[in-house]
C-alpha cells in the first residue's frame, strides 16, 4: 500500500506503508546509527518526532524484550530506506511492522532517505506528516503542519507523575524525570544505588527531605526554557548534593547557571559521535540525541567550567561548577544504543557522592 511524507517546505516522498496505519503528524529527524533502532523507537527524549533512520536496512535483528528504554514509545513515526520483514536474532520477538502495528506507530520505507537527510541537514528540522497517498489532499496536509504546534513542555508529557523507587543497597540516589531511559536506571543499579524516581516539577524542600547522597537530572524532550521553573529547584539543590545531569538535564544544569540554550540546525542524533575531554585531550565515541545546545559564548568561567566538547562542531558536550560538586554532560553516558566510552562518568558520579559523604563525616 502507498504511503506518503509530506513536510512543511512542500516536499512530498512517496513510499510504501508498514506498521500501523494510521495518519500523524510530528518533527522530522534524522538518526545515524546503523543499529541501536529499539532504543531510538522507544527513547521518550523523542517526544513527538518522526525518526528517519539514514543506515538503509532497518529491522533486520527484530524487536525483543530486553532493549526498550521505556514501556511506551511516544515517536509519531518511522522513515526507512528498506525495513526488513524476516529479522533474524535468537532474541527476536517480533519483527519491527509488528511492533509498530501494535503502538498504533506509522512507518513509510522506500523513499531515498539519504536525499531526506540531507534535506534536514541543509534546512534543519521540519514538519511533517506520514498519510496515506492521495494526490488531492496534499494542500491540506501542508496548511496543516503549517498550523499545528507541540506543546511547549514536552516533558510533562513523559514525565511521571508520582514518585517511585528502585531499591537498592549502595548510595541514595534521586533521579530527576524529564523522561529518563531505562539505561540511566541500569546503569545507577549495577552500581547499587538505592533509587528513587520523582517527578520533573519536584521541589527543591522536597528532594532536600528525602537526604540523597546525589542527584540525577535525565535527558528528556523539548526546549529546556519551556521549563525554566525547574532551574531554582536546580540552583538550590546543587548547593546541598552532588549533582549530575544528562541530556536535557545538562541543558538545564547549565541554564540554571546563567547559559543560554539555542536550537542546532539538525541536531546531533547517533552512536559514534567523537567528543574530546578537555583535561586529558582524550577523544571518546559517545551516543547522541539532543537538538538543542549550551551557547559557549554565555558560560561564566568563574562559575562553570568547560570539560568536553564535540569535534564535530564543536559544541560543548560536558561542564562542571567551580564550587559545588556539580557537573553534566549533552552525550548518552549509558550508550543506548552506542559506545561505551562514556560510562565511567557513573563512576565519577559515585566517586563524587563517596567523597562528599567523607567531608560531611569530617566536619561532623
Amino acid at each position: 500500500m502507498k504511503r506518503k511524507l509530506v513536510l512543511e517546505d512542500g516536499t512530498v516522498f512517496v513510499g510504501e506503508a508498514f506498521g500501523s496505519e494510521m495518519d500523524s503528524y510530528g518533527e522530522v529527524v534524522f538518526h545515524t546509527g546503523m543499529t541501536g533502532y529499539q532504543e531510538v523507537i522507544s527513547d521518550p527524549s523523542n517526544y513527538g518526532q518522526i525518526i528517519t533512520f539514514s543506515y538503509p536496512l532497518i529491522g533486520n535483528y527484530g524487536i525483543n524484550r530486553d532493549d526498550f528504554e521505556s514501556i511506551q514509545p511516544v515517536i509519531k513515526g518511522v522513515v526507512v530506506k528498506e525495513a526488513s520483514d524476516f529479522p533474524s536474532n535468537w532474541r527476536s520477538n517480533m519483527s519491527l511492522s509488528e511492533f509498530l502495528q501494535l503502538k498504533n506507530i506509522p512507518g513509510i520505507a522506500g523513499i531515498d532517505t539519504r536525499m531526506l537527510t540531507r534535506l534536514i541537514r541543509d534546512k534543519g528540522t521540519l514538519k511533517g506528516a506520514i498519510c496515506g497517498y492521495d494526490e488531492e489532499n496534499t494542500e491540506a496536509i501542508l496548511a496543516q503542519l503549517q498550523s499545528d504546534t507541540h506543546s511547549d513542555n514536552l516533558v510533562s508529557k513523559v514525565s511521571v507523575t508520582k514518585p517511585f523507587p528502585s531499591p537498592g543497597r549502595g548510595k541514595s540516589v534521586v533521579v530527576v524525570d524529564f523522561g529518563v531511559k531505562h539505561g540511566i536506571l541500569r546503569e545507577l543499579t549495577e552500581r547499587g544505588c538505592d533509587i528513587k524516581v520523582v517527578p520533573y516539577d519536584t521541589s527543591a524542600e522536597e528532594i532536600i527531605s528525602i537526604k540523597p547522597d546525589g542527584v540525577l537530572l535525565s535527558n528528556g524532550p523539548g526546549n529546556p526554557e519551556n521549563i525554566q521553573e525547574v532551574c531554582e529547584m536546580i540552583q538550590e539543590v546543587q548547593q546541598h548534593f552532588p549533582l549530575f545531569g544528562i541530556g536535557l538535564g545538562h541543558q538545564l544544569f547549565a541554564l540554571a547557571n546563567g547559559c543560554k540554550i539555542e536550537k542546532m540546525v539538525s541536531g546531533h542524533r547517533g552512536s559514534s559521535y567523537p567528543v574530546q575531554e578537555l583535561e586529558t585531550g582524550k577523544i571518546i565515541f559517545t551516543s547522541q540525541n539532543h537538538g538543542y545546545e549550551v551557547v559557549e559564548s554565555t558560560i561564566d568561567p568563574s562559575v562553570l567550567t568547560i570539560t568536553h566538547k564535540a569535534l564535530n562542531g564543536g559544541s560543548i558536550e560536558g561542564i562542571k561548577h567551580k564550587h559545588f560538586r556539580a557537573f553534566s554532560l549533552q552525550y548518552e553516558p549509558e550508550a543506548s544504543p552506542g559506545s561505551e566510552d562514556g560510562k565511567k562518568a557513573f563512576d565519577q558520579f559515585i566517586k563524587i557522592m563517596n567523597e562528599q559523604n567523607g567531608r560531611v563525616e569530617q566536619h561532623a
